[in-house]
């Protein structure tokens, strides 16, 4: 009669591990929008960085050749001296930074949006508009 009891009682039942499985998934629900929201919040943050250290080294590309790159020259000319540049003093950043899509920064000389220069990307999608993930970055509203 011993053996037969701890036998019943040396596992779980089937009720029990669904409540296990429930309370696990009910904790997921409740965490997970907060890590993604974070992962949202990281993106801005990487994005307005690497917009600001574009910006700065446009200025001082500015300094020494007297105006920015142009739109054919693009980010690139902070890399490496464009064709026709005899007072480039570069290089004025190490590589050109792409955006947490893996997707390559974009320059547009004269600006179009209240500045000289524009330094922008259109998020992961890379299309213009969009809501979180998919919207457009610039110079003009990083903060």
């Amino acid at each position: 009669m011993k053996a037969r009891n701890k036998r019943k009682q040396a596992g779980f039942t089937l009720i029990e591990m669904m409540v296990v499985v429930a309370v696990i998934g009910l904790l997921i629900a409740m965490v997970g929008p907060r890590v993604f929201n974070q992962v949202e919040k990281a993106e801005r943050t990487r994005i307005a960085q690497d917009i600001r250290v574009v910006e700065n080294a446009l200025k001082f590309y500015r300094l020494d050749n007297f105006r920015y790159p142009t739109q054919a020259q693009g980010i690139e000319a902070l890399v490496s001296p464009p064709s026709g540049s005899d007072n480039w003093n570069g290089p004025y950043l190490d590589a050109v930074p792409k955006d947490p899509f893996d997707n390559a920064y974009m320059y547009a000389n004269p600006g179009t949006r209240g500045k000289d220069i524009d330094v922008f990307t259109y998020g992961a999608d890379e299309a213009s508009g969009g809501e979180g993930s998919n919207k457009d970055w610039g110079n003009w509203n990083v903060q």
